[in-house]
């Protein structure tokens, strides 16, 4: 399976390349969305299984909106409200979701501090 993950900047993949393996392709929005930057994504993605991954506010939700339209069998990944977007979201709880969305196999997981 290939694997496609679209977030919004540039600060949430290089926080989302720290926990995934380099066979997911991440691929950032920059931004608001014209057709021309769509039709880009969408030569990038290719054939890859796509996820969603925006911010929990309302740039985000309007961003996850047109990719949606976009990419209408794209599974999704939420942040929780409250977090500073992707970038901002605890490496524990990024993991669940990552893991909620099925992509364990991909994950690389940090080493833990050991319990006292």
């Amino acid at each position: 399976m290939t694997v496609a993950i679209i977030v919004e900047g540039k600060n949430d993949k290089s926080r989302l390349r720290r926990l995934l393996s380099d066979e997911i392709r991440i691929v950032c929005t920059n931004g608001t969305l014209s057709s021309d930057k769509l039709e880009r994504i969408k030569k990038t993605i290719g054939t890859r299984d796509v996820y969603l991954f925006t911010d929990n506010d309302s740039s985000g939700k309007r961003i996850r909106g047109l990719l949606r339209d976009a990419f209408p069998g794209a599974e999704q990944i939420y942040t929780r409200k409250g977090y500073a977007g992707v970038e901002g979201t605890p490496d524990e709880y990024m993991i669940q979701q990552l893991e909620k969305a099925g992509l364990d196999e991909y994950i690389r997981y940090p080493d833990l501090p050991a319990a006292p």
